[in-house]
């Protein structure tokens, strides 16, 4: 089916170009460029905003006069605010709709990095930082209930898919850019970046996107409800399975992310310039599982492939671990490169299983999802950075350890036949 134009079908409240959600069923809408640069611009918000500042931070420290373990609390209070902030965004989109939000958290992220670009002491730059994790989680979870509020079944792990290729420039593409900008600009100005492409996708979204998330699907806020549903959802197989495997490895690759410069700068040698370089050619990677999945799903099925990318992460997981004692780039590129294949993979079909069924709590459970992404991530980066091991070995059995438990989570999954779901 055909999509009409915006001129023919669209939203009373809406621009004239937004997206007109009321034209065909979930699974008939096609995801246009507007629409795929809106959803990988809100999900990549919180990478662009860490990854970025990353190479400045011998620059932050000798300008605030604090060492570079000290920076470390801009990125932990940002995680934690990132992650409990989703839990209060999610359910305030599926009472009030998607639309304030995701304007609202745009306006509170380029404040908090304002904050950051102007602060003058290390607590007023984790101030700016919180501030800018409690706009950039209300962009993410939104995101996924964009999505899920447009897209349904193949339809919706095909925009999945889609996003993930071009958000996956935030995190394989910042450091390299941030890098240039620190070094011609000064940090400061990095953060002004930052704020300006949060003005930018809020202008984008203002003029292009309808309300996606119509009142008769709206649900009660009463805290109690709020709660009820938490621990449906968490108590749910169909919704928890998925989404506890997608976290695992999710959070397998945030480990990556703390790890690389360890290991590839310490233990390997590479320049500042090379990491930022060997983080860009993961996008590749990204790419070409992002491309492969819809398609293979729509051959073999969701459930299959995204269990045939769990085990290729696990394979490039033991890959590591058996040359983590005396590490080497290409063993080490070659591991990594299997982990992101079969990341790619299970990612978004992850995500669109544990979504599918809850339409109408698409917020909730998509923050739900993120609260559960960022939490593996923190245990895994915190591992880390306990283990009284080498960093690749660190890294390894950490990446191992979340391959096998995603495998054991998502197996009941992969076992249950594909069935057409009650959208709950």
């Amino acid at each position: 089916m055909t999509i009409v134009s915006p001129a023919q079908v669209r939203d009373a409240a809406a621009p004239a170009s937004a997206i007109p959600i009321t034209s065909g069923a979930p699974s008939e809408r096609r995801l246009t460029g507007k629409i795929l640069f809106l959803l990988a611009g809100l999900a990549a918000l919180g990478a662009l905003a860490t990854n970025i500042i990353l190479p400045a931070f011998p620059r932050i420290g000798a300008s605030l006069g604090v060492s570079s373990q000290e920076l470390g609390l801009t990125l932990s209070s940002f995680f934690v605010a990132f992650a409990f902030g989703q839990l209060l965004v999610g359910p305030l989109s599926d009472r009030f709709g998607r639309r304030w939000l995701v304007l609202g958290g745009l306006a509170v992220f380029t404040a908090g990095s304002v904050v950051c670009a102007f602060a003058d002491s290390l607590p007023l730059l984790v101030l700016g930082r919180v501030i800018q994790a409690l706009g950039a989680c209300a962009a993410s979870v939104l995101s996924r209930a964009i999505a899920r509020d447009l897209f349904d079944g193949e339809a919706l792990a095909r925009a999945l898919a889609l996003t993930m290729i071009a958000m996956a420039a935030a995190p394989g593409f910042s450091p390299l850019i941030g890098s240039a900008l620190d070094g011609l600009l000064g940090w400061r100005f990095t953060f002004l970046v930052v704020a300006a492409f949060g003005m930018v996708l809020a202008l984008h979204y203002a003029t292009s996107a309808g309300e996606t998330h119509p009142a008769d699907r709206r649900t009660s806020l009463a805290a109690s409800a709020v709660a009820s549903a938490y621990g449906r959802l968490a108590a749910d197989p169909r919704f928890v399975l998925p989404a506890l495997s997608v976290s695992l490895v999710i959070g397998g690759l945030y480990t990556f992310f703390a790890a690389a410069p360890a290991i590839l700068m310490s233990e390997l040698g590479l320049t500042a310039f090379q990491l930022g370089l060997n983080f860009a050619t993961t996008v590749l990677i990204v790419f070409a599982a992002g491309f492969l999945a819809p398609r293979l799903a729509h051959r073999w099925g969701q459930r299959t492939i995204g269990m045939v990318g769990l085990f290729i992460a696990l394979a490039g997981s033991l890959l590591l671990l058996t040359f983590a004692a005396a590490p080497a780039f290409i063993p080490f590129t070659a591991a990594i490169a299997l982990y992101l294949l079969g990341m790619g993979l299970i990612n978004p079909l992850g995500t669109a299983i544990a979504l599918h069924p809850f339409g109408r709590q698409a917020g909730l459970a998509s923050a739900l999802l993120g609260f559960l992404q960022m939490g593996c991530a923190a245990v895994g980066a915190a591992v880390a950075s306990i283990l009284p091991l080498q960093p690749t070995v660190s890294l390894a059995v950490i990446l191992t350890t979340g391959s096998a438990l995603a495998i054991l989570a998502f197996l009941p999954v992969a076992m249950r036949q594909p069935k057409a779901e009650v959208q709950a």
